[in-house]
């Protein structure tokens, strides 16, 4: 026996799965269904006509909310600031997508009384984790259901049959591959990228063009930021949905931002994914490159260690919780000085830092310099390596005592040859 469910706020994107989702609550479930979709930046031609497309689907009313700004400025650039990189090289360009979604889902739901948040997500990836850990977090009296763990749907055949027998309007065409995309990346998965030894088809990308078919002359950007927030391209102060775009656009062109990972899913199993982050990815390497020289050893190093448990927090779905909430305020305290602009070389495929300034920077020239100096004593030096290797003697000096320090093998010089 289902449970009763009166109103249902569906996550809605208007592909397949989602469209028969709609009159599938309404047959198992006998509720009213609202739609709900987040506009990310995931571009017009998925986002055209979807308000339509869910009221002839049986949807009772669909929204469709510009998140684009507050996705950057919330979720994005916090992640950003952090150096939250998950296994080296995943930008989590879906995983802090999805808390932000699912935040309107609750808002929509409460303020349409409604009793369940309803998503597509199936049963074998992170999405459905990271939308219901939300829920849990923001309203846990709401109830989730997931059609792909329930329905007997188990093929694009059976689902555009379920479609059509319900009248909902689907398009026959589909990719190969499975995609998620909005402003700020693009991922694939599925088709031969499922074989880990594989290459990627080159037609397969969408942002980002072949590093080999890039401007054979490099281009020169430049970033400036405030506080660790991006606020300007080559000088030109920019709002955050205009200054990803721009930065997108940039990075694209030179085949910046792909990246091709097996990932550790959180439900277990191994994944390939491939994804192109092209602005996202000029914003990493710019913001490294000036925190090189903005934060102290001591900072920067622990902030390496925060980034990684970040990282595991956003993948996991885990946004809406204390402990990302705690360190969010250590990070933001280590950006009170991350102000400065930074100087990218973007030439095939590569994004290089070759200039870097701030007016907070801790590089001393003076110090820094391997000609002749005034400031640094290199005499120095050998008081602090006594003391800095002094644990290192005593432990050798008590070994040799035992005749426990091992001895050193002589060289061999049989084969040497002196020219």
């Amino acid at each position: 026996m289902k449970k009763k469910i009166n109103k249902a706020v569906l996550a809605y994107s208007g592909g397949l799965d989602t469209s028969c989702i709609v009159p599938w609550l309404k047959e198992n479930y006998g509720c009213e269904v609202i739609t709900f979709t987040a506009n990310l930046g995931q571009g017009d031609e998925e986002l055209a006509g979807l308000e339509e497309k869910a009221i002839t689907s049986g949807a009772s009313k669909a929204y469709n909310v510009d998140l684009r700004q507050e996705f950057l400025t919330e979720y994005a650039f916090p992640t950003l600031k952090s150096g939250a990189i998950y296994e080296r090289q995943y930008l989590l360009g879906t995983s802090f997508a999805r808390p932000v979604t699912a935040k309107y889902l609750v808002k929509v739901a409460e303020q349409e009384g409604a009793d369940a948040i309803a998503h597509g997500c199936t049963g074998k990836g992170n999405d459905q984790v990271r939308f219901e850990l939300s829920v849990k977090a923001l309203n846990p009296l709401l109830a989730v259901i997931a059609p792909w763990r329930e329905w007997k749907i188990r093929s694009r055949e059976d689902a555009l049959a379920y479609a059509q027998a319900h009248g909902v309007p689907v398009s026959t065409s589909k990719s190969a591959y499975s995609r998620d995309r909005n402003i700020w990346h693009m991922s694939h998965e599925g088709n031969v990228l499922e074989d880990p030894w594989a290459e990627p088809e080159e037609p397969m990308f969408t942002l980002t063009v072949a590093p080999e078919e890039a401007p054979n002359q490099p281009q020169y950007v430049t970033v400036h930021f405030n506080q660790g927030d991006p606020v300007a391209v080559d000088g030109k102060a920019l709002a955050p949905v205009e200054l990803l775009t721009k930065l997108n656009e940039l990075g694209a062109a030179h085949g910046v931002g792909r990246a091709d990972m097996v990932e550790n899913r959180l439900v277990g199993m191994k994944s390939r994914g491939v994804y192109e982050t092209p602005g996202g990815t000029l914003l990493y390497t710019a913001h490294q490159g000036l925190e090189s020289i903005c934060l102290d050893r001591e900072t920067l190093h622990y902030k390496q260690q925060v980034a990684l448990r970040y990282a595991e927090l956003v993948y996991y779905g885990q946004w809406f919780t204390p402990l990302r909430e705690a360190l969010d305020a250590f990070v933001s305290k280590t950006q009170e000085r991350v102000t400065g602009t930074v100087r990218l070389k973007l030439y095939k495929g590569g994004c290089t830092v070759v200039g870097r300034k701030s007016p907070f920077s801790l590089y001393r020239e003076d110090l820094a310099t391997f000609g002749q100096d005034d400031v640094y004593d290199q005499h120095d030096a050998e008081g602090f390596i006594n003391l800095f290797g002094l644990p290192l003697k005593v432990s050798a000096l008590v070994d040799k005592q035992n005749g426990m320090l091992p001895g050193l093998q002589a060289p061999d010089y049989t084969d040497f040859k002196r020219d």
